[in-house]
């Protein structure tokens, strides 16, 4: 048995069930299991083992004879599981953060959100929904993301099993300006970013442990094959400090410290929106600011140096002050023409 398969297939055949209004028979949930996790062999006595040892651990999952068979489908209360109570403050959050987590629609997730969402609102009291509802539109939300991953559900359906099972993944990746190319990943996890999901990996070609890890934009996956070949995660890969060392998205253990000389408007815009939570900004008297920052590529500082004209230098290191001028070099060298006709 491949690691973690049975929790896999019981994860699996609660979503089956809670997707089922009028029920599946034995019969239907192997074959949906063999259809979405890829298996090549499964017996319908294994589902009817991960039946009762879902009811056991207090599922309500319930049986019924009908036409077709006996059927089984998930009721609405469970051994264990506690209604806890809502308020319109709550809610608010809630909905909210729904709607940053809007790259998702179309996923697994996005449905686990959605069904969650309209519990909520069939649960709580008349009252505390109204007031809800009233002070949600004093609210809005903007700037949010405009893209979904509906077409990439397949591929992180996946990426989801190759990292729980701890399987290796060939992909075909078309990184920017780049031609397709066949890689090998080893997943250990997926993270969002500005509206956009990257699969965080090792390359096991890269034979420097600080090195192998990556971050791979789900956008340029144009396929992806979970391999009957596994691979041993590595104990010191912590990926929530792996995804914190930067600014940005980009990868590196051991990131970059910055050093950017900002103008007094740009310093209370850093102040406003800090850039990372180990940034360091020291104020002079005229209130301009000297910015400490840690990143691991120069496009991570590029847009944001930008972003603020003028009122931004880049001090040190030289690799990404160079970055920053030879880009103001080719700006100024296009506005230097004369304008473009209509």
């Amino acid at each position: 048995m491949a690691r973690n398969e049975q929790l896999i297939r019981q994860h699996k055949l609660l979503q089956l069930l809670e997707f089922s209004r009028f029920g599946r028979t034995l019969e239907e949930l192997r074959g949906d299991l063999v259809l979405d996790l890829g298996l090549t062999n499964l017996h319908e006595r294994t589902v009817r083992r991960d039946v009762e040892a879902l009811q056991s651990a207090g599922f309500d999952i319930q049986s019924d004879t009908v036409e077709r068979g006996k059927v089984y489908k998930l009721g609405q209360n469970n051994t264990g599981v506690h209604e806890i109570g809502l308020s319109a403050s709550e809610m608010i959050a809630l909905s909210i953060g729904r709607d940053l987590l809007y790259p998702l629609a179309g996923t697994q997730y996005w449905r686990g959100i959605e069904t969650f969402w309209n519990k909520v609102q069939e649960v709580v009291p008349d009252g505390v929904f109204d007031h809800y509802s009233r002070y949600r539109k004093t609210l809005h939300v903007f700037g949010g993301p405009s893209k979904t991953y509906e077409n990439h559900e397949g591929m992180l359906k996946t990426i989801n099993r190759a990292i729980v099972e701890h399987r290796v993944v060939e992909v075909e990746y078309e990184a920017v300006g780049k031609p397709v190319s066949t890689r090998r990943i080893e997943p250990y996890g997926l993270a969002v970013y500005q509206s956009s999901i990257y699969v965080v990996a090792a390359a096991p070609e890269v034979a420097e442990p600080s090195e192998r890890l990556r971050n791979w934009k789900l956008d340029r996956f144009r396929h992806a094959t979970a391999l009957d070949e596994y691979f041993k995660p590595d104990p010191n890969i912590e990926l929530s400090k792996h995804l914190g060392k930067s600014i940005g998205i980009f990868s590196g253990e051991a990131p970059t410290t910055v050093k950017i000389r900002l103008g007094q408007r740009a310093a209370a815009y850093v102040r406003e929106d800090p850039w990372h939570p180990e940034q360091k900004l020291e104020v002079h008297e005229d209130g301009s600011a000297e910015l400490t920052v840690p990143a691991s590529h120069p496009r991570e500082v590029l847009p944001k140096v930008l972003s603020l004209g003028a009122d931004a230098e880049v001090l040190s290191p030289p690799l990404f002050r160079d970055a920053v001028a030879e880009a103001v070099e080719k700006m100024a060298a296009s506005y230097a023409t004369s304008s473009p006709s209509n």
